[in-house]
């Protein structure tokens, strides 16, 4: 009777002690155009903080809009700069749409962005850097929202959103307005002009949860000076979410130097692909991201569309992972 009564509270201790972890990790949920796969066009990632502080990073085009059942409650997007596959010019209407390597992004989401049709819809607040949160501000305030749902996070600064600590950390990539997200006799001149509008600088973000977890999202970015001296030596972040896709972005042996030398976290999810890197939910051999997972010295894990990843506070994973 007694090792019955053992072994039953030893269950239960196992079985508390599992939820009580669970009640710790950072969850990262992939939005991607294809259930189960990380395909060209993949950008968006939900984290979820241990207290249920839910963000969206970079919407850009496969998030069907601010209905698509995935996204559940997001309480703040972050968007890294304005360029249509990562503010979304154009959206899927639903998952699994064309293929991997070229899924159908074929609704509009024009003049407002896909970012704004979900903040909208889920009374979300916008948190960016440089001069996007008045751009941003003037998106709400025209689909009927709150303009002040559009809040300013500078280099060197933090915002505090359901305990998550969120700032932004230099970016070098460009940063223009398509003309198509203007309207009105401006946007007639941009675009017989060939330019667009500039809103400042990109911007990465350093993300601090509950748990303790540091990530570091780098939107789309060469090599920076700041991701030695800022991200990795002042932040100390553990996760990293990495831009691999070469040529608008670091490439797989430029992105390989960023984890291995400039910041060296201990796990990296691979991002920005701009590739059908897996088949079958299996990384496909000679890929960029295949390529990167090999060269750097830590855990790189593939975010596959709609499985969740869970993240203890020192970064290790502890379920999801590929």
């Amino acid at each position: 009777m007694a090792a019955h009564l053992f072994f039953g509270a030893t269950l239960a201790l196992t079985a508390a002690t599992a939820a009580q972890a669970d009640d710790h990790v950072v969850k990262v949920t992939p939005l991607g155009s294809h259930d189960g796969e990380f395909c060209s066009r993949d950008r968006a990632l939900v984290f979820e903080d241990p207290n249920g502080t839910r963000i969206l990073y970079d919407a850009g085009r496969t998030v069907a809009g601010g209905d698509d059942p995935r996204l559940g409650n997001i309480d703040a997007v972050l968007v890294s700069h304005m360029h249509g596959d990562h503010v979304g010019d154009q959206r899927i209407a639903k998952t699994n749409q064309g293929s991997c390597a070229s899924p159908d992004t074929s609704v509009s989401s024009l003049p407002q962005s896909n970012t704004v049709d979900i903040a909208l819809k889920k009374n979300a607040t916008i948190v960016t850097g440089s001069e996007m949160p008045a751009f941003f501000a003037a998106k709400l305030k025209e689909g009927g929202g709150d303009p002040s749902k559009s809040v300013l996070v500078r280099f060197g600064g933090s915002r505090d959103i359901g305990g998550v600590s969120i700032t932004t950390v230099p970016a070098v990539h460009s940063n223009g307005v398509s003309p198509s997200f203007l309207s009105g006799p401006l946007a007639d001149y941009l675009a017989a002009a060939g330019v667009g509008a500039s809103v400042g600088p990109p911007t990465g973000y350093v993300l601090t949860f509950s748990n303790g977890l540091v990530v570091y999202l780098s939107g789309d970015t060469g090599i920076t000076a700041e991701q030695k001296l800022v991200v990795n030596d002042h932040y100390g972040a553990q996760l990293v979410v990495m831009n691999i896709g070469d040529t608008f972005t670091t490439g797989p042996k430029e992105a390989a130097y960023v984890v291995n030398d400039l910041i060296e976290p201990a796990a990296v999810i691979a991002s920005h692909a701009n590739e059908p890197a897996t088949e079958s939910g299996k990384l496909k051999e000679g890929t960029r991201t295949a390529q990167f997972r090999e060269l750097a010295s830590m855990p790189v894990y593939v975010p596959l569309s709609g499985q969740t990843m869970a993240f203890n506070g020192s970064a290790g994973c502890v379920s999801g992972c590929n």
